[in-house]
């Protein structure tokens, strides 16, 4: 009987995540333009959509930190006795959000030859929430500008060695969402629901 009401909650789980993920896509399906399958894309739009959806996720993150707890870091105190994990040198949620700044201007750069509008290696001097969140919103701004100079004729030019302009736009995703996936762990630790699973 136990076993049974256990593989009945396992169902109902599947089938309300199932749902879940069914609404979801139905509201990004009604938020989207349709495009056929079979359809060729242009590079800039390809990696521009790919980018923004990495902004969308990213940005409301780091603005969800309160600016009280902006240079929050793990440390050993907040874990259990014992566990012998080390913390020192562990970066700030601040550091982590200019980081992925400046990792942002570092790949836009590399993908697209445009310089930098900014001193890249200032940012990790900069202090408060507000002026953190100002350069993030600066630096995708200018990742986008990048986006826009791939085309079919030089998206997989080589920059260095196998790296190419095309792999470089992803890279600078694949990175940023590492740090998110560390953020969110900060925002959890300080009592925050991350933006992205309060939808």
């Amino acid at each position: 009987m136990m076993k049974r009401m256990v593989v009945a909650l396992a169902l109902m789980g599947c089938c309300v995540s199932g749902m879940q993920a069914t609404v979801m896509q139905a509201q990004m399906d009604a938020k989207e333009p349709k495009i056929a399958p079979g359809t060729m894309i242009e590079p800039s739009k390809s990696f521009d959509a790919m980018l923004k959806g990495f902004e969308d996720d990213f940005v409301p993150l780091a603005k969800a930190m309160p600016a009280e707890k902006f240079d929050f870091a793990p440390s050993a105190a907040i874990f259990v006795a014992g566990q012998g994990s080390e913390y020192t040198g562990v970066s700030t949620f601040r550091a982590m959000v200019l980081h992925v700044a400046s990792a942002n201007y570092f790949y836009a750069s590399a993908a697209s030859g445009m310089k930098p509008d900014v001193d890249v290696k200032a940012l990790a001097n900069i202090k408060g929430k507000d002026k953190a969140i100002e350069a993030l919103m600066a630096s995708f701004v200018f990742a986008h500008k990048a986006m826009a100079t791939l085309t079919e004729k030089n998206a997989f030019e080589s920059v260095h060695g196998a790296e190419t302009r095309a792999s470089l736009a992803g890279g600078l995703v694949a990175h940023g969402f590492d740090h998110y996936g560390q953020l969110v762990e900060y925002l959890r630790m300080n009592g925050i629901v991350p933006p992205a699973s309060r939808k």
